[in-house]
């Protein structure tokens, strides 16, 4: 139980100014890594007291994010290696023909990506779902008429947002947040349940209502490989048989001759065993109890080893070659993807527990010159927390905005144990329950951190739509304000 609040200083300040910053270049809809790496600087300088020592925080924070992202980046890599194999051998279209005759209609295929989004997020979590449902049901969904970036909403407001925050399955998230609370996991899960599902029913809601227009339009067919509409009759097709056209995604020319034909017997083979390997997958999940990065792991390389298998049914003899080109292509792409988003990352890692281990390894009492719970965000939060008045209400708005807080590191469960303390120490003071403060916390602290509005937590969906995070993260803000203000006052009617 928190017993003391932080004590802040210039560079707790010099940090909430970064954040308030780079917050204001987003909303201006201007590029952030540039701001990200000035105070990176700023701070790095600040904290070693040295020039040298904030050139040396540029480079090792974004080192730090490089690696804590590089199981993202190698899943959506050989996700896209697959996809691209797919779409050379022609296996994308067999596998797209049965489900047109439901996902026929891009409102409807909205909520079918969503709704199965959030099921494998209930039982894997949504990191190896977005694999899954991306690598089977994102083509389908874009073929329908659906837009690449209302699909990716879908995929992550259900996922990230309304599957992770419940966590009803697995309930890791509870779990932490009643251990923190001195509660059972189940008061969180059953007392909490209305503040949950007001929160992410109403965001999903607002989300299609408020784009309702963009989810239904289809000026042509799409290509899922590039998210972008085809403009007209000469655009070429990734894969395309056409000697000499050039790949859009790739930049890589299509040779003709080697480019099977949608009918030819590898084709059906690759088509018929990439579902057969996933739906095994999902079995050696359940039956094996795979949580997040194992099961992450199982899904890519049963796509690398598919893409593998693809390339030596179809094309023998430059099999090696072309596993070579997948491989680069879908790195080249993730790369591409993750680069600004490593340097924002890295200067939100700085304001959570990875500043020791950017600023060479120190404890945080000796960077910050103060007793630290757990690093610069945290301590703002539990500051707010504790220069607040209390009663029931306020309460409920400082432990969603705690949560909210201590997600902008991109780590949707970092802030639990804070939240979970505060709830019972702030609701044992008050007369509040609990248990549903403990949720409501869990709800900010996820979907900002687990990956809804924050770009640099976008990255997996966004990738695998080929959208940019940033306007993912925009497009997604409304919604989840508008869920986080149902929440707000769902938690009040219980308290």
């Amino acid at each position: 139980m928190l017993e003391t609040a932080s004590v802040l200083t210039s560079l707790h300040y010099l940090y909430l100014a970064g954040v308030i910053v780079i917050l204001m270049v987003m909303v201006l809809r201007k590029d952030t890594p540039g701001v990200c790496i000035l105070f990176l600087f700023l701070l790095g300088a600040a904290g070693t007291h040295s020039i040298a020592g904030g050139i040396q925080t540029v480079f090792s924070a974004m080192l730090l994010a490089a690696k804590e992202f590089m199981e993202v980046i190698a899943t959506i890599a050989l996700v896209t290696a697959l996809s691209r194999c797919l779409s050379d051998l022609g296996s994308d279209y067999l596998l797209m023909r049965p489900m047109s005759r439901v996902m026929n209609r891009p409102d409807l295929t909205w909520w079918i990506l969503g709704l199965t989004m959030f099921v494998f997020s209930l039982f894997l979590w949504p990191s190896p779902s977005v694999a899954l449902v991306g690598a089977i049901m994102l083509p389908f969904a874009v073929r329908a008429g659906l837009n690449p970036l209302t699909a990716a909403m879908a995929m992550n407001l259900f996922g990230h947002g309304f599957g992770l925050s419940y966590d009803l399955v697995i309930q890791g998230a509870p779990a932490i947040s009643a251990g923190a609370a001195g509660i059972t996991t189940s008061q969180v899960l059953t007392e909490g349940r209305p503040v949950f599902l007001a929160m992410g029913i109403a965001t999903v809601l607002a989300a299609y209502v408020l784009n309702r227009k963009q989810i239904s339009l289809a000026a042509g067919p799409a290509d899922f490989q590039t998210g972008s509409q085809t403009t007209g009759p000469d655009r070429p097709r990734t894969g395309s048989q056409a000697t000499g056209q050039v790949d859009s995604r790739t930049g890589s020319q299509a040779t003709g001759q080697n480019h099977p034909r949608t009918g030819s017997r590898p084709a059906l083979i690759l088509a018929i065993a990439t579902p057969l390997a996933f739906l095994a997958d999902i079995a050696a999940m359940l039956v094996l109890g795979l949580r997040g990065g194992d099961a992450t792991s199982l899904v890519s390389g049963t796509a690398v080893l598919l893409m593998c298998l693809g390339s030596v049914l179809a094309f023998r003899k430059e099999a090696l070659e072309k596993v070579t080109g997948y491989l680069t292509d879908g790195f080249l792409f993730a790369i591409r993807i993750f680069a600004p988003v490593i340097a924002i990352g890295a200067f939100f890692f700085l304001g959570g527990e990875g500043i020791s281990t950017i600023l060479g390894g120190k404890e945080l009492s000796a960077i910050l010159g103060t007793a630290s719970t757990g690093g610069i965000m945290n301590d703002w939060a539990v500051w707010l927390a504790f220069h607040a008045p209390l009663n029931k209400y306020l309460i409920a708005a400082i432990q969603l905005a705690v949560g909210a807080l201590t997600g902008l590191d991109g780590s949707g469960f970092s802030g639990l144990p804070l939240t979970g303390a505060l709830a019972r120490t702030f609701g044992t003071a008050v007369g509040a329950s609990v248990p549903v403060l403990a949720a409501l916390g869990q709800i900010g602290a996820v979907f900002v951190g687990g990956g809804t509005i924050v770009p640099w937590g976008l990255i997996p969906v966004a990738a695998i739509c080929n959208v940019s995070p940033l306007e993912l993260a925009r497009k997604n803000l409304l919604p989840v304000l508008t869920g986080f203000l149902c929440a707000f006052i769902a938690a009040c009617l219980l308290l």
